[in-house]
């Protein structure tokens, strides 16, 4: 047998071995997307091993092997854990701020004005987190965490609030982001949808956009000029539009946890998909929710 024969029987072997990553949860434990069955080894960044079965050449001068540190990889269950945890911790403080709110029938004008402070405030946080998060080179579990707990604060805020204008509105967004996130997995799922890269970046295109209106809108709003608000026309074209781009950027998100655990992603980035996914339900809630006011305006 010659060499090269050899070491091209030892790497179908090595394949062999290797065990294919699976998941406990039976949701995803079917899906060839998310079982992180690969062919050959590769970087975490999804191309193959620079070095292959030559090994790492600060070994080469001494003829010895550089040991190799065991490094956890991105699976299902650890994407689902990690989103589990910042979901836990989104829900838990909105409940936590809806209750601290109170009665908004016997609210004072102090009162009032302290839970607009504290939407606005925490809303204003969750966004700078945002974008630290999504900017960052590194992902941070603490600032995603931190990132979860504002959002959960500015969401019990707005929720009650909406709740106060617009009985039931609340939970009927609250079933229609579930309804949304079951919806895009299936049909991600049976449907084997695959996203071209011209799509990302259209996507995240319009997202930028549409962020970067809604702080114009903002900062107009306080000059008595709110061209976006529910009640009107162009403010329910604008959350239609922004509800789409909430679906296909969770649809981007269940590719993200594909290919990275396809390409063997560190462990840490299952929290980069945690947080992708929350801000994709977030965006979806929003604006379920001005939607639906929309419609039981009278």
């Amino acid at each position: 047998m010659t060499k090269t024969n050899a070491v091209s029987q030892t790497t179908s072997e090595a394949s062999k071995e290797r065990p294919h990553m699976r998941s406990n949860n039976p949701v995803f434990n079917r899906s060839e997307a998310f079982s992180g069955q690969t062919g050959h080894a590769q970087s975490p960044y999804g191309q193959a091993d620079p070095y292959g079965q030559y090994g790492d050449p600060a070994g080469w001068a001494t003829g010895t092997s550089v040991p190799q540190t065991p490094t956890d990889r991105m699976t299902i269950d650890s994407v689902v854990q990690k989103t589990g945890i910042t979901l836990g911790i989104t829900i838990l403080l909105a409940i936590a701020t809806w209750i601290w709110a109170g009665d908004p029938a016997s609210w004072t004008v102090a009162q009032a004005n302290n839970v607009t402070l504290v939407a606005m405030g925490a809303g204003g946080l969750a966004f700078l987190l945002s974008m630290v998060n999504s900017f960052k080179r590194v992902v941070s579990p603490p600032l995603v965490m931190a990132f979860a707990a504002a959002e959960g604060v500015a969401l019990g805020a707005i929720s009650k609030y909406f709740d106060a204008m617009f009985p039931g509105v609340v939970s009927g967004a609250v079933l229609g982001t579930m309804a949304a996130f079951a919806g895009v997995l299936a049909a991600y799922k049976f449907f084997d949808i695959k996203l071209s890269d011209k799509f990302k970046r259209g996507v995240t295109a319009a997202m930028f956009g549409m962020v970067a209106l809604s702080l114009v809108a903002l900062v107009l709003s306080f000059f008595g000029a709110n061209f976006l608000s529910f009640d009107s026309g162009f403010g329910l074209i604008f959350s239609i539009v922004g509800l789409a781009l909430g679906v296909f950027m969770l649809m981007m998100d269940f590719d993200f946890v594909e290919q990275g655990i396809a390409a063997g992603l560190e462990e840490r980035y299952s929290w980069t998909a945690a947080f992708a996914m929350l801000v994709s339900l977030v965006w979806i809630y929003t604006n379920l929710l001005r939607i639906l006011a929309f419609f039981q305006q009278d």
